[in-house]
């Protein structure tokens, strides 16, 4: 049996080794897991994925198709460059000194083979529109050392060529106007306020808990620099589908999620990592949401955090998003300031972490109208005390007024029976 077993083991570290397919036989299951199996697979299948709007790192999943109107691109040409890719703009940015270059030297060339320069290199008597211009090559070079000012003194206009001095000129004002647009895009492209927005970032997930006995969304946001953005400013869209009453559909619509619009929170002293929050009110698109219906819920929250940077002046924007997966019901955000020998100090490693805390399941409007009858049988019991108290009074008027008509009748009959 071992040399058997060895034997079969050898044959399988053969075929190993020459990789052949090898057959994996699946175990046969009983009949009732056989078919709850596929039930279960289609049950994992069945799970809408939710599209993002805006990924995590802050870029909106949309892509445009079908844009006819592609030359308004053009029209604002400035801007196309400067939205393009590095290796595009460098592309671009290569290609447009070097056609200019080519292209004038071309037209340099063109005048010393008209007025026959060429034919007269080496002759003293002669007086070429470009000295030392013997061949394309050098007026390529001629046309470089114009553009970009270089002036080595070994290729020189004359005045006897006036279409020479014409094209200098010419040649003079277009190279400052391409190195002016140039130069200008790959400064703005360089100074872009996208990489400042890297530096802001926003918790992983978002919380849902009780602080100061409401119901409250919670994400935080923090800064990684020390220079600060100025005016900064917080904002929040819920997105999500929605049907009118009158039918329409409505894909992806956008809702404010108040995070402090009116009392003034939303505008942030961003020093320290600050915790948004959005009360669950009767405005909040939440309101109707209890923790078991929010794994149900197809939506998404887009926070916008928008400031200038102190360095530049210019307005940056970071953003992020949360799905219903990323919204933990019961959770807090660990604190991540500490008080130190004269300083404060912020632990950026807690900056996405949470702990559980007690919160109801239920929905904002259902503790609201639990809260409503806990307070109204202590209503109903004083209206109902009162009630009993002016009934009683009036029995015991009624009372007192039927023995005194009782009295007086007894005092009349007494009076007729001694008149008898």
């Amino acid at each position: 049996l071992f040399l058997m077993a060895a034997n079969v083991l050898e044959e399988d570290s053969m075929e190993q080794d020459i990789e052949s397919p090898v057959t994996i036989h699946q175990p046969k299951l009983p009949k009732q897991a056989r078919e709850d199996l596929p039930k279960n697979i289609n049950k994992e299948c069945a799970k809408r994925k939710i599209q993002r709007y805006v990924r995590k790192d802050g870029k909106c999943n949309v892509h445009h198709g079908n844009v006819r109107e592609t030359y308004r691109y053009l029209t604002d040409i400035f801007t196309t460059l400067v939205d393009l890719k590095w290796r595009f703009n460098l592309l671009i940015f290569v290609m447009v000194y070097t056609v200019t270059w080519l292209f004038f030297g071309m037209i340099w060339w063109l005048i010393a083979y008209m007025r026959g320069d060429m034919d007269h290199i080496g002759d003293s008597t002669w007086t070429p529109c470009v000295s030392n211009l013997n061949g394309f090559v050098s007026a390529f070079l001629f046309s470089i050392e114009t553009e970009t000012t270089i002036g080595y003194g070994y290729r020189v206009i004359t005045d006897k060529c006036p279409e020479g001095i014409i094209l200098l000129l010419v040649q003079s004002v277009l190279g400052s106007i391409v190195n002016a647009f140039m130069v200008g895009c790959m400064f703005v492209k360089i100074s872009q306020p996208k990489k400042r927005a890297e530096t802001l970032v926003f918790s992983t997930n978002a919380v849902i808990s009780m602080r100061d006995g409401k119901l409250c969304l919670m994400f935080r946001v923090g800064d990684l620099r020390n220079s600060h953005i100025v005016e900064a400013s917080i904002r929040a869209k819920l997105i999500k589908s929605k049907q009118t009453k009158e039918g329409e559909f409505i894909p992806l619509n956008q809702t404010d999620i108040n995070v402090g619009y009116y009392t003034g929170d939303d505008r942030l002293f961003l020093v320290s990592p600050l915790i948004i929050s959005h009360e669950i009110n009767q405005q909040s698109p939440f309101w109707e949401i209890s923790k078991a219906q929010l794994p149900k819920e197809e939506l998404e929250i887009v926070v916008i955090l928008e400031g200038m940077v102190e360095a530049t002046g210019m307005t940056c924007q970071a953003r992020s998003s949360y799905i219903t997966s990323e919204i933990l019901w019961g959770y807090r955000f660990t604190p991540v300031l500490t008080l130190e020998d004269g300083f404060y100090e912020v632990d950026y490693n807690s900056f996405h972490e949470t702990y559980e805390t007690n919160t109801p399941v239920y929905s904002a409007k259902e503790l609201a109208e639990m809260a409503s009858r806990a307070e109204l049988p202590l209503t109903w019991s004083v209206s109902s005390k009162l009630d009993q108290h002016a009934e009683l009074e009036t029995e015991e008027e009624e009372k007192n007024q039927e023995d005194q008509n009782e009295r007086n009748g007894d005092v009349a009959n007494l009076e007729n029976e001694s008149k008898v």
